[in-house]
């Protein structure tokens, strides 16, 4: 069993049969369930199953299976959002700027986080609006079924992914799964493509954080300098550069250059 079919089996069927004593409840007469003269019979309940039958519309359950739907998106939302997104290089990015200024708890991790968060929904604004109005949108307005509208709503996610994954991870997940190599990128599985957008996430920000890195470096090596030279080896030279790193940084806008060096890279 596919992992998605196995959620949705897992997490719709319990509701469906939660729902399911409901609505029997308000269809069967009273008197039916517990008497004594002979209505638990196997002819009874036969015919109990017979007027239930035609009343049970599918129409009744779709409340039930839209909170289902709803439930399991909101529990994998979190995992979602960091491995389909531009969340990924964003936080390591900063992390890196802020390992190569020295300063390891400034900015706080929520305001780094909270910055990358919205960063990410607004690289991300116009692949969303497309997946709701071609998808998503259709479906809760009852027109179109899940299963035309999940790969609908999926498709603007996945050239998303396809746009930002280098074709050298890609392959080596095509590799690794042992499956034919596809015609097409489109034709490409979801869960082949997610970890190889992860791979190239990953190599890009550590090519942006190791450039982040080389002024900063410098300034720490010319600092050491100075200080060897006028005998101040005890030092550290860290605690002379760390003002230096802070009030360069100040100076040159280093916030949006390095936003918009990340915008940059997603054609933003």
């Amino acid at each position: 069993m596919k992992p998605r079919v196995a959620v949705l089996v897992l997490v719709v069927l319990p509701l469906l049969l939660w729902a399911m004593p409901a609505q029997g409840a308000d269809l069967a007469p009273s008197g039916t369930f517990g008497s004594s003269t002979g209505s638990d019979d196997l002819g009874g309940a036969l015919r109990l199953s017979v007027d239930l039958g035609p009343q049970m519309k599918p129409t009744a359950f779709v409340g039930a299976i839209k909170i289902a739907i709803l439930l399991t998106i909101l529990s994998l939302a979190p995992a979602i959002f960091l491995t389909t997104t531009c969340f990924t290089r964003i936080l390591v990015v900063f992390a890196f700027l802020r390992h190569a200024m020295g300063t390891q708890s400034m900015p706080p991790n929520q305001v780094v986080t909270g910055l990358a968060f919205f960063l990410s929904l607004f690289v991300m604004a116009p692949t969303y609006e497309a997946a709701y109005r071609d998808g998503i949108g259709p479906f809760l307005a009852e027109k179109m079924s899940l299963t035309d509208a999940a790969p609908r709503a999926l498709a603007p996610l996945r050239a998303f992914m396809l746009k930002h994954t280098r074709d050298a991870d890609l392959t080596l997940m095509i590799k690794a799964s042992h499956a034919p190599r596809p015609e097409r990128p489109e034709n490409v599985p979801t869960t082949t493509l997610i970890p190889a957008f992860i791979l190239s996430e990953l190599r890009t920000s550590f090519e942006m954080g190791f450039l982040l890195f080389i002024p900063f470096l410098v300034l720490d090596m010319v600092t050491s300098t100075v200080l060897m030279s006028l005998g101040m080896m005890m030092l550290p030279p860290q605690l002379i550069s760390l003002p230096f790193k802070v009030m360069l940084f100040v100076l040159v806008d280093g916030w949006n250059l390095v936003v918009a060096s990340i915008l940059r890279s997603y054609a933003v």
